[in-house]
């Protein structure tokens, strides 16, 4: 019975034994498992993350730099404030998406600061060596990881797209050369080159980590560099440096698109600015949007609706532009004549180089025909005196109208003809949004802030709004 109960125990051992040596995840070392001061991380498992910072904090896996270039470079960064802070607000954009495909790996969150070091965290951003977004892929490298590039669309410059796969690879770096140092300094010189640097020190009977190896300067400032970000985004009070605020939910979602639609036309219909809607959708090379491309928008999240909203409210042409599928040899001068455009407008419009005359079986863009109509944003706009004679049926009390005069072109002649603005008083009711009341009354929501003079698109119940009302002509 003693031989069988020694039996069992030694069995229990070696089992726990086992378990004890397997690494948690991928990423974790079976030879020293680095504590949270090795790290910068900052645990406290009593609360959720207060915000994207804290979030981060908690998963940097990835031990601490310590060397005089690391040391140099925190102190450029926090001599630096404005920019690390312009570089931040960048960032809000994209670190909840980025941080929660590290967290779905269970890779290290430091690298959610790549980009940082990279490319300042701006999706269009270049390079000399002809990189370009965020993880500043090279052509080589986006069209191994099948980013697609072409005159339409880079997706190295898309946020979700490029985001995949740069993990994709600082993933294959991590298991090729099996340290994060070592897979940070193949992703800016090339796994090739920092795999012969090591094998030259293996040769000569040098250690072959990281610090021992030879490498270019630029390199060789690259894992410093991260560090340096790091340590101000661990501690950023300790270098006087403030953050903006990134609360820990989705900045954008995805929203798919059936139509031919500008560019321009999507931003006012997401009622967001030209500028901000490139920034997530940076990877559009032309001003419209083809139908046959099927391209799926990145719009923030509190813009949806109002996009679909808009949409489908929405009276007018999308695009002032049409696909034109040109035939292999058919000469630039005489598409550019056919559709009334000079040959340097195509050429710009279609990132046509000067040299080439002819087609080569693509699909070009030139002006829709003028015989339809322009493009609208009325139905976007706040009733104004140019709005057309559109009523709707609305049986709440109305304000007294005001009178405005205004000229109207009408057979040839401009005559003078008063025109009552209605604007009416709307109680907030509970449940009662921005959104929700500026489709109620065939307005935008910028329009509502704006005759509100609201700084937010917060409603208390109860509060009384201004709104449009229906417009009369007297």
């Amino acid at each position: 019975m003693n031989c069988i109960r020694q039996l069992f125990i030694l069995l229990v051992v070696a089992v726990l034994a086992g378990c004890a040596s397997s690494p948690t995840n991928q990423y974790a070392s079976n030879k020293k498992v680095y504590t949270a001061k090795e790290t910068s991380r900052t645990i406290d498992l009593t609360h959720p993350p207060r915000d994207m910072w804290d979030r981060i904090r908690r998963g940097f896996a990835i031990p601490n730099l310590h060397n005089s270039l690391a040391d140099q470079w925190t102190d450029y960064y926090a001599s630096h404030p404005e920019a690390v802070y312009r570089m931040s607000q960048r960032a809000s954009k994209y670190l909840y998406f980025i941080v929660d495909e590290l967290e779905e790996r269970n890779m290290p969150t430091e690298l959610a600061l790549l980009p940082f070091v990279e490319s300042a965290y701006n999706p269009a951003a270049n390079s000399k060596a002809n990189a370009t977004g965020l993880w500043q892929f090279i052509p080589s490298t986006g069209m191994h990881y099948n980013l697609k590039q072409d005159s339409w669309r880079d997706q190295r410059r898309d946020p979700i797209a490029s985001t995949e796969a740069a993990l994709d690879y600082l993933n294959y770096l991590y298991d090729f050369q099996g340290d994060w140092y070592l897979a940070l300094a193949s992703y800016n010189w090339g796994e090739g080159a920092v795999k012969r640097s090591i094998d030259k020190n293996a040769d000569a009977g040098l250690p072959t980590d990281y610090a021992s190896i030879s490498m270019p300067d630029e390199t060789r400032n690259y894992v410093p560099k991260l560090q340096a970000i790091k340590n101000i985004i661990a501690n950023p009070r300790k270098y006087g440096i403030t953050l903006p605020k990134i609360s820990n939910t989705p900045y954008f979602t995805t929203v798919k698109r059936t139509q031919t639609i500008d560019v321009a036309v999507a931003a006012k219909l997401a009622e967001m600015s030209v500028e901000d809607f490139k920034a997530l959708n940076a990877s559009l090379k032309r001003p419209v949007m083809l139908a046959e491309h099927q391209h799926t928008l990145l719009l923030p999240t509190d813009r949806a609706d109002i996009f679909k909203a808009n949409l489908e409210a929405y009276r007018g042409r999308l695009s002032s532009w049409q696909a034109y599928h040109a035939r292999k040899g058919e000469s630039y001068s005489a598409i550019a004549k056919k559709y009334g455009i000079s040959l340097t407008k195509l050429r710009e419009i279609n990132k046509l180089g000067t040299k080439s005359t002819r087609a080569v079986a693509q699909t070009l863009l030139v002006p829709a025909p003028a015989d339809q109509p322009g493009i609208q944003l009325a139905s976007l706009e706040y009733p104004s005196d140019d709005s057309s004679d559109d009523e709707s049926v609305d049986n709440t009390p109305k304000s007294k109208p005001s009178l405005r005069a205004t000229s109207v072109r009408q057979s040839g002649k401009h005559i003078v003809v008063k025109r009552r603005v209605n604007v009416r008083t709307h109680v907030v009711k509970k449940g009662e949004t921005l959104f929700s009341l500026a489709k109620r009354y065939n307005t935008s929501v910028d329009k509502l802030r704006a005759l509100n003079n609201l700084k937010s698109n917060r409603l208390a119940q109860g509060k009384q709004l201004r709104v449009p009302g229906t417009d009369i002509r007297g």
